[in-house]
């Protein structure tokens, strides 16, 4: 019988599970603000490597990083009729710039300093954004602007959840205008594949990538797309969307521009963004009965090297053989960078920093004591595989030349396995033999039933609002059309209509 690191585990309470990983891997930590947190360093490294990895991805697709303040006036909202509908429940507002006292020891907003215009808290920025291409696109000769911002926003969620829904979070958001509605929805396309590729290869998150219903489109958007990845509880998580626009907000901000005949055109805009929430992915994907597996290519720290240390005058030859190690570690490249190797010289216990370093998932802990010095070798924990078949930790004495030869292949080794758990556990939990709603009932009636994919007419309006509402009275919804599903044949399970595509149902967060 194995005895975990965590007092709770994915079975027994998966929510539960969930927080507790984030408290005990040093993720993140209540802030005093309901629905606010404050993100840990090894939490918010993780993000710095997100946004590292995307950044560059981003910029590569020929992007330019710009910023655009916080505060927005509520009038640039109310030109979009749709789109402040779709926020109006989650706005905060800005109404007053100055305290007072009221005699009491308590600070109030003083009457006398009221704002002319309300201030919206930013939500999302293509308000705001589209009144700066008003300003910057006069001709053909100016377009395709294509810029996105790395910022914070703010949306006061009534449920919150940590990383997966909070009342402030980080995020990238890119806006680009076009002259063309082709150009512009093959942007859209673009930045969808720069996110599933991003999610698989530096995540280890296997997602779908596909269109979203009309239902869950974003407030204002022509047409929305999304990956969906699956967690171990078999619930979707929404990782990333990409939005075609249209001349919907070009029309409300005046975006236009002289095209080459001479004639003024509206601009077609998209807009597109992934957030923190993908750590709560990375957690819910990644983790296990022990704490946090990091993928190596976004830990912080690839390798973490504990001297076991006894106050004893080894201790510094102990000291000094982990450091050459950390040199050694530091000449080779992984995934196109240096290895990222740390010594951890904190005083304490051996066993308390190792399993420390368990919990947070870093992707290979090597302990170095006295014997492993005087034998020119190390011992090597790989968090993708901690136990061997006996319960036992799978710790391995190598020769330390033999580590520092073959750390890279490791590191490259864990990025794929995590990789390869969760696409074979994705893909064995996804079910497309469902053809009536019957069936689609009694295939979520298991505690983690994954998800379903069946034929779909497409419906629109009440139609549509109809489906929405059957779905919501089992805790369900329809997440997107994968790109890559089969060509659909017979009638719609909802609506009984010929069938035009493949949707996927499921749970999720």
């Amino acid at each position: 019988m194995i005895k975990h690191a965590l007092n709770v585990t994915r079975e027994a309470d998966f929510a539960a599970w969930y927080q507790a990983v984030i408290s005990e891997a040093d993720l993140a930590e209540e802030s005093g603000v309901r629905g606010c947190m404050v993100i840990r360093p090894w939490g918010y490294g993780i993000w710095e490597r997100i946004q590292r990895l995307l950044d560059d991805r981003i910029k590569a697709t020929g992007h330019e990083n710009c910023y655009f303040p916080v505060f927005i006036p509520l009038s640039y909202f109310e030109k979009e009729a749709e789109h402040v509908e779709g926020f109006a429940k989650e706005m905060a507002v800005v109404t007053h710039h100055r305290l007072i006292s009221d005699g009491n020891g308590r600070l109030v907003p003083d009457p006398s300093a009221k704002l002319e215009e309300p201030l919206v808290v930013r939500p999302t920025s293509e308000t705001v954004i589209g009144m700066a291409f008003a300003r910057w696109v006069q001709s053909w000769r100016d377009l395709p602007v294509l810029i996105n911002q790395w910022a914070n926003v703010v949306r006061w969620e009534m449920r919150t959840r940590m990383f997966l829904r909070t009342s402030e979070f980080l995020w990238q958001e890119g806006h680009t205008a076009h002259a063309s509605e082709a150009e512009a929805r093959e942007e859209t396309l673009k930045m969808l594949e720069v996110y599933r590729s991003f999610a698989e290869e530096c995540v280890a998150l296997p997602v779908v990538a596909g269109e979203k219903p009309e239902n869950e489109r974003f407030p204002g958007a022509v047409a929305t797309y999304s990956i969906e990845a699956m967690m171990q509880d078999g619930k979707a998580l929404q990782a990333g969307t990409s939005h075609f626009l249209g001349t919907n907000f070009a029309q409300a901000q005046n975006i236009r521009f002289q095209n080459a005949a001479g004639e003024l055109e509206l601009a077609q805009t998209t807009s597109w963004g992934m957030s923190t929430r993908m750590i709560g992915g990375l957690i819910m994907v990644h983790g296990d009965d022990d704490g946090l597996r990091v993928p190596p290519r976004v830990a912080p720290w690839q390798v973490v090297i504990v001297p076991m240390l006894r106050d004893q005058p080894e201790d510094a030859e102990i000291v000094a053989y982990c450091k050459t190690l950390q040199q050694e570690l530091a000449v080779f490249s992984v995934f196109g960078e240096p290895v990222r190797a740390l010594l951890d010289q904190r005083p304490a216990k051996a066993a308390t920093k190792r399993w420390g370093w368990v919990k947070k998932g870093a992707p290979i802990v090597i302990e170095v004591g006295g014997r492993d010095v005087a034998g020119g070798n190390v011992s090597v924990i790989r968090r993708d595989r901690l136990y061997r078949e006996d319960g036992k930790l799978d710790s391995s004495v190598v020769p330390r030349g033999q580590l520092v030869d073959e750390a890279t292949q490791m590191l490259e080794s864990i990025q794929q396995a995590l990789y390869s758990q969760a696409r074979e556990r994705m893909d064995a939990n996804i079910r497309r033999d469902v053809t009536d709603f019957a069936a689609l009932e009694k295939a979520f009636e298991g505690s983690k039933p994954g998800w379903v994919e069946v034929n779909w007419s497409k419906p629109t309006g009440a139609e549509l609002d109809k489906v929405v509402e059957r779905l919501k009275a089992l805790k369900l919804t329809v997440r997107n059309v994968p790109g890559d599903a089969a060509v659909a044949e017979g009638a719609c399970i909802f609506t009984g209509a010929p069938a035009v595509e493949r949707i996927l149902v499921a749970r999720a967060y």
